[in-house]
């Protein structure tokens, strides 16, 4: 009976294993087509964060949802329309993405708060975490890479020509694809062609 037991908890561990490699071959997988495909994914971008306003706006007419969950989700939203203003440029000092931020956190604290108190089936729960506070955050994260492999423009800094901004930082890469990239490197071994 207890080797089925250990049998079951290495089976789990396995599992786990095969989940965070899949998990992270899809981020892999949908950075570079985001970094690829730039200008479709800010659209994409836009419509789903066009679409989870609307959802909140449905949430408030249709629901008894307490009102600052409604209020700050929109004003979450909103701090994503102006986050997308400079996409794939993204700056983590600007205002709206540290608004963006903690919003996220707020959200996070009144949807806790909300379903600890009031009795929702599980599959709405999760429901309402990932398509209201989840899908747009993990979307624009996934864009950040984008950023890597832009071609350079004057928007992103007034004092610098273009040129004079894309050498200061072409060697300042950060981002998801430059992440995982540096872990395909260094993680798995290089196959070597062979020459004959």
């Amino acid at each position: 009976m207890w080797f089925l037991t250990l049998i079951c908890y290495f089976s789990m561990l396995v599992q786990v294993v095969f989940i965070t490699i899949s998990i992270a071959a899809g981020l892999y997988y949908l950075a570079e087509i985001v970094e690829e495909y730039s200008y479709a994914a800010k659209k994409a971008i836009w419509w789903m964060n066009f679409t989870i306003t609307t959802l909140f706006i449905f949430l408030w007419l249709f629901e008894n949802f307490p009102p600052s969950m409604i209020i700050c989700g929109i004003l979450a939203q909103i701090c994503h329309f102006a986050i997308l203003n400079n996409f794939p440029y993204v700056a983590f000092s600007s205002p709206f993405f540290i608004f963006g931020v903690v919003f996220v956190i707020v959200n996070h604290y009144l949807a806790f708060s909300y379903f600890a108190s009031t009795y929702h089936p599980f599959s709405e729960v999760i429901a309402y975490f990932t398509l209201y506070l989840w899908l747009v955050p993990f979307a624009l994260f996934v864009s950040l890479s984008a950023n890597d492999n832009v071609l350079p423009t004057t928007a992103e800094r007034s004092d610098l020509d273009a040129v004079t901004n894309y050498l200061s930082k072409r060697n300042k890469k950060y981002g998801l694809l430059t992440l995982f990239t540096y872990a395909k490197e260094s993680l798995l071994p290089m196959r070597t062609k062979k020459g004959f």
